[in-house]
């Protein structure tokens, strides 16, 4: 296949040629605004020469706390011109969070959005390394806005050469346990990942492609869609944040053409009642991942959508590259859905056991990843930089296995694996079996203690709305037709909970018909929402914890 597209040492000179080549065509649209590639380039160089005048060197973190908009892709263009490093902070974080992430990546200069205002100002103080707060709009009183602040910088270029192992971006990872850590990716690894994308999921994208960009910019997938999106010379939807009435909205008056969604957004999108009357004709494909997809949901949303489907699987440390599963493994025929795919192009992975032996085919183990797109490291973390990568192999903290033709298939992280009885029970396996169930709308499972067997399965589940009311309604008809002067529904009503055990040993009764009995969970409990990271992944944690409180740790 040639390359349409010129290998560069950096991103620096990749997006510099494509501003060349696209100057006059629309890189990104945020509500009503266009900006061209060539009005992107010349706001990248005044945010360059601003970040620049602030003092900072190459190498410093410039950090963004803000929802996404044009103002944060320039920002990005900014850093990267300025040989400064971008720190995407999570706007779901708590003040003492915010602190820590600011504190740990150096940050020089903040930006933040105007629904943070007021999280930063009761924190800032606390902040060690910021020279400068600037607002991403002109409504804070202390705060210099940010059209004010870029605009007063001259729009030439500064004229810094990049170097392939510069850090673009340092992410944070989620921090499901402790604290988070910065993922430092470089030129290297980004630039890494273009030829990857171009003979997968990329081979259609052309310039002019309208693209959505729905993941926000401090995740791996919202960074990879936007520069991709350069790359390819796009046209980029960009929305502050995913809301599926805007999304319906927008694939059908913007004409959408491709996407990356989390699962749980595209399942959103399926529930909204808007879907049925929205015009999908213009998707040429969706991109997936961050989180497992129910096969029903998955054949659902192929069904509605009518378009071709890729999943992706990568981590942040890993630029967000591993495998992908092509639109022509979505046959359920193939007996492929649950898998995440093939390695691409440039990629080698191995699946090895406690004694870093590959096993054998078919057999669980930790998933091994080695590539150019591998980060640099952890940000100030040496020791985390040992044990994850060794002799150039990143440790994903992923279980999974290869089947016979070298797909790969992922069971869960290790470290959320259930042992019951000394048997090894995978969480995303039991809630795969749970999410077929057709009441269920989301699914979680964590390992609780229990005496006899170490620990068991206890299921989180959310159900259809419809469910307690039909439930609740077939007993009122069975007091009409008894007639005998006993009152099921109400007392059913009033205890509540035996309606509760009722659908509890039905969804039991059900998964033992889809798995291993060991494997079912011993009990239920009912919840509104499944607790999610930004990524989509279930905050396991939340759920296991309380649990084990009296325990003093995590497994029996």
């Amino acid at each position: 296949m040639m390359n349409r597209f010129p290998r560069k040492e950096t991103l620096l000179e990749t997006f510099q040629w494509r501003v060349e080549e696209s100057s006059d065509d629309i890189a990104f649209k945020f509500n009503d605004e266009d900006v061209t590639y060539r009005e992107y380039d010349l706001r990248a160089n005044q945010v360059a020469n601003g970040v620049i005048s602030e003092g900072c060197l190459p190498n410093s973190r410039v950090a963004v706390l803000a929802k996404n908009s044009v103002m944060y892709a320039e920002i990005l263009f900014g850093t990267i011109k300025s040989r400064t490093a971008l720190v995407g902070l999570n706007w779901r974080l708590a003040g003492p969070e915010v602190v820590f992430v600011v504190n740990d990546s150096e940050s020089e200069v903040l930006f933040v959005g105007p629904d943070f205002y007021e999280l930063v100002d009761s924190v800032k103080s606390e902040f060690t390394h910021v020279r400068q707060i600037i607002a991403m709009d002109d409504s804070h009183d202390n705060w210099q806005s940010y059209t004010s602040w870029r605009d007063s910088f001259d729009n030439s270029d500064p004229g810094l050469k990049g170097h392939g192992d510069d850090d673009v971006i340092q992410l944070y990872t989620s921090g499901t346990t402790g604290h988070p850590k910065g993922v430092r990716l470089t030129n290297k690894n980004l630039n890494a990942s273009t030829p990857m994308v171009e003979e997968t999921w990329g081979k259609d994208w052309h310039e002019n492609s309208v693209n959505f960009v729905l993941s926000p910019l401090f995740h791996i997938a919202g960074s990879n869609i936007v520069i991709m999106g350069i790359v390819f010379g796009c046209k980029n939807i960009v929305i502050p944040e995913p809301d599926p009435e805007m999304i319906l909205h927008l694939i059908d008056t913007e004409k959408i053409e491709t996407a990356f969604m989390v699962p749980a957004l595209i399942q959103f999108l399926l529930n909204h009642p808007n879907a049925k009357t929205t015009d999908f004709s213009s998707l040429r494909q969706i991109v997936y991942g961050a989180s497992p997809i129910s096969e029903d949901t998955l054949l659902k949303a192929i069904e509605v959508m009518d378009c071709e489907f890729w999943q992706v699987y990568g981590l942040t440390e890993t630029s967000g590259i591993g495998t992908t599963l092509s639109p022509e493994a979505h046959d359920p025929g193939l007996g492929k859905l649950r898998s995440c795919g093939q390695k691409y192009t440039g990629v080698d992975i191995k699946v090895v056991d406690d004694s870093n032996k590959e096993v054998t085919q078919g057999e669980v183990g930790e998933i091994l990843i080695k590539s150019t797109v591998i980060m640099k490291g952890y940000w100030n973390r040496d020791e985390a930089n040992k044990e994850s990568i060794v002799d150039e192999w990143f440790y994903t903290g992923d279980a999974g296995y290869f089947d016979n033709e070298g797909f790969l298939y992922i069971h869960d992280r290790v470290k959320d694996m259930i042992i019951s009885g000394g048997e090894n029970i995978y969480p995303a396996e039991v809630e795969n079996a749970l999410m077929s169930h057709p009441d269920i709308i989301d699914a979680a499972v964590v390992g609780v203690p229990d005496d006899k067997w170490g620990e068991t399965v206890k299921a989180f589940i959310t159900l259809r709305n419809d469910v307690y009311e039909n439930a609740t309604d077939i007993l009122d008809k069975l007091d009409d037709y008894l007639n005998d002067g006993i009152d099921f529904a109400n007392e059913l009503s009033n205890k509540g909970s035996e309606l509760g055990r009722y659908i509890e040993n039905e969804i039991i009764s059900y998964s033992k018909k889809q798995i291993a009995s060991y494997k079912c969970p011993t009990s239920i409990e009912f919840i509104k929402d499944i607790p999610r990271n930004p990524s989509g992944k279930i905050l396991r944690r939340v759920l296991r914890e309380p649990f084990w409180v009296e325990k003093g740790r995590n497994v029996s």
